[in-house]
């Protein structure tokens, strides 16, 4: 049986040269837990620190001045046999490093066994209290540290770092973006025709969770208030999937709307919105990049907790509804898919955050 503990013990740490942090969320959470590798890398700044995320989130951690290696887990549908041989070439890959800790992040089976083949003799993560779970099996230091509600979650993850004296005064979550990536940004704006004299603004109205988001009536009024009292230009950001919602968007407007939905990768998409002067946004990927590369923000939340979730700061301004089941947590009313919390949400509430916004900006 692996003991429990509510605090770690440092000298486990003793002549750890090479470190895997495991963080298998969505990119929100993988921006969140940028003070974890700033933490570390202070903490051990002659170690290699590798970071392990899902596909989608690994230019973030290619492009952080922290790590040093990425380790991308596929999560794409294979044959069998070539799944058998892609996992084998993956954790051969993997053993090479020959890590002396691995520290999880995240509570599930597929971390858990990650951090296992891995190959590290101290494995460090959260006790998981459903005892089923592969996570209280294979690591060698758990540490019971509940979420509490409310909770801001980069907090949370830090918690399990600061349980063995690995902290930064650097907490809130906060990247830079390499030369190279500003470059290419400032390319698609030469191509897209965006002129970049003015300040220019951000607009993400989509989720991957269809609960989060606020309406596209609404951002279209959002819209026409922001370009026929400032005439700045304003920018659609998104992920492919999203492409013909923004078009359908953006075609209700004219020369200062620009979708660029689909156009950029994620760690472009860090480079664009640190070019930008404002984001607007629904709770997603956005929101948490922009407030990392230094971008103040107007987030929309609904169900999910914005004091857990939401960027913290003067920079960052935050609109949600006033209804007493707010934060519910629930993927919509009922299991639904639909939030009423966010339908009862008015343009005249978010717009008073974005024109506080633009007219502090345009001080400057």
């Amino acid at each position: 049986m692996i003991p429990v503990q509510l605090k770690g013990n440092p000298a486990i740490l003793k002549d750890v040269k090479r470190i895997l942090l495991i963080q298998l969320g969505d990119i929100g959470d993988v921006v969140l837990t940028f003070p974890c590798l700033r933490a570390l890398r202070e903490t051990f700044p002659h170690a290699t620190l590798a970071v392990a995320v899902r596909d989608k989130a690994k230019e973030l951690i290619a492009d952080c001045p922290w790590a040093d290696h990425v380790v991308s887990v596929s999560r794409d549908k294979r044959p069998l046999l070539s799944e058998l041989l892609h996992q084998v070439r993956f954790f051969k890959e993997l053993r090479h490093h020959r890590f002396d800790l691995s520290i999880n992040l995240w509570t599930g089976d597929r971390s858990a066994i990650l951090s296992l083949l891995a190959g590290a003799r101290r494995r460090i993560s959260f006790y998981a209290h459903d005892g089923k779970l592969w996570q209280n099996r294979v690591s060698t230091h758990l540490n019971l540290i509940d979420y509490e509600d409310g909770q801001y979650v980069a907090d949370y993850y830090s918690s399990l770092l600061a349980a063995y004296h690995i902290t930064t005064r650097h907490n809130v979550p906060e990247t830079t973006v390499p030369s190279q990536r500003m470059k290419e940004a400032q390319d698609l704006f030469s191509q897209q025709h965006i002129p970049v004299t003015r300040p220019i603004i951000a607009l993400q109205p989509f989720s991957i969770w269809r609960y989060k988001e606020w309406g596209m009536d609404k951002h279209i009024e959002l819209l026409r208030r922001i370009t026929s009292k400032y005439e700045l230009p304003v920018i659609i950001t998104g992920s492919p999937d999203e492409t013909d919602r923004a078009s359908a968007l953006t075609g209700r407007f004219g020369p200062h709307v620009f979708n660029l939905v689909g156009r950029t990768s994620i760690g472009m998409l860090a480079a664009v919105l640190k070019s930008c002067g404002l984001f607007i946004g629904v709770d997603s990927a956005g929101v948490h990049i922009a407030a990392a590369v230094g971008t103040p923000t107007v987030s929309i939340f609904g169900p999910s907790s914005a004091a857990s979730w939401a960027p913290r700061g003067p920079k960052h301004k935050v609109v949600h509804s006033n209804l007493p089941c707010v934060p519910c947590r629930h993927k919509g009313c009922s299991g639904s898919e639909e939030s009423r919390c966010l339908d009862v949400l008015g343009v005249d509430e978010v717009m008073q955050a974005v024109e506080a916004q633009i007219e502090e900006l345009l001080k400057g």
